[in-house]
């Protein structure tokens, strides 16, 4: 974990360094990190961090003068995550939904190329971990794994 969240700061303080942004993005880098561990473990994103982590993103967003970006960024990613989650409740968590309005909101401070380089990567990163289990027989067609830390490591490849 600890190296995981080092290199998520390193990342962010070189591609962020003297932006009004790298405040945002370094708590998204710890809460991040470990959300993703705990999701790991658990399966599951607690409230407990994700819910208060909106306010908190949303205020140190402002200096940015990008909240309404980031605001409308939060809400189309978590409604298309609500969309998955709607059509398959037993394939992806709440939770998932609720980081994916996170890293939404976060992207979408810096830009839509950066929104959607976030929003495919997630996905990509997950299904190319799917596509790893099945090949070295790890998993079948049927095995559920955490899908949060491939969703905080897309917005981490739209920093990159």
């Amino acid at each position: 974990m600890e190296l995981g969240t080092a290199a998520a700061f390193a990342v962010v303080a070189w591609r962020l360094e003297g932006t009004p942004c790298i405040w945002s993005w370094a708590y998204a880098a710890l809460a991040g990190s470990l959300l993703s561990v705990i999701d790991w473990r658990t399966r599951r994103l607690p409230d407990v961090i994700t819910l208060p982590s909106y306010p908190i993103l949303a205020l140190l967003l402002i200096p940015t003068g990008h909240v309404g970006q980031a605001l409308l960024g939060a809400l189309a990613l978590g409604g298309a995550y609500f969309v998955l989650w709607y059509g398959r409740p037993d394939a992806l968590g709440l939770g998932d939904v609720k980081l994916a309005g996170l890293v939404g909101m976060l992207t979408g401070s810096l830009g839509m190329d950066r929104w959607l380089t976030a929003a495919m990567a997630g996905l990509i990163l997950g299904a190319l971990y799917a596509v790893l289990l099945l090949a070295t027989g790890r998993g079948t067609l049927k095995t559920q794994f955490p899908l949060g830390p491939f969703i905080a490591l897309g917005a981490l490849a739209a920093l990159w």
